[in-house]
């Protein structure tokens, strides 16, 4: 779990580590869900945890699902 490995389509400057606060692609509709972190690296996929119970969610992301939440919008009741 210590090391952090780049999933392979992201760049450098894209790289997300455990603890970043991250929106999740739905694999049913395709909408992003808050609520989210990095929990960990799994080699080119991310687990991620729910922020509202802590739980470690079963399956693994690619990097084209998860994305960094935006600080601009991070406090806006309408976003």
């Amino acid at each position: 779990m210590g090391e952090t490995v780049a999933p392979q389509t992201q760049s450098e400057d894209e790289l997300l580590t455990a603890g970043t606060p991250v929106d999740v692609r739905s694999r049913y509709v395709g909408s992003w869900s808050r609520g989210f972190e990095v929990a960990e690296i799994v080699g080119d996929t991310y687990r991620v945890r729910r922020l509202s119970d802590g739980s470690v969610l079963p399956a693994e992301f690619s990097s084209d699902d998860v994305r960094a939440r935006s600080q601009k919008k991070a406090g806006l009741w309408w976003y």
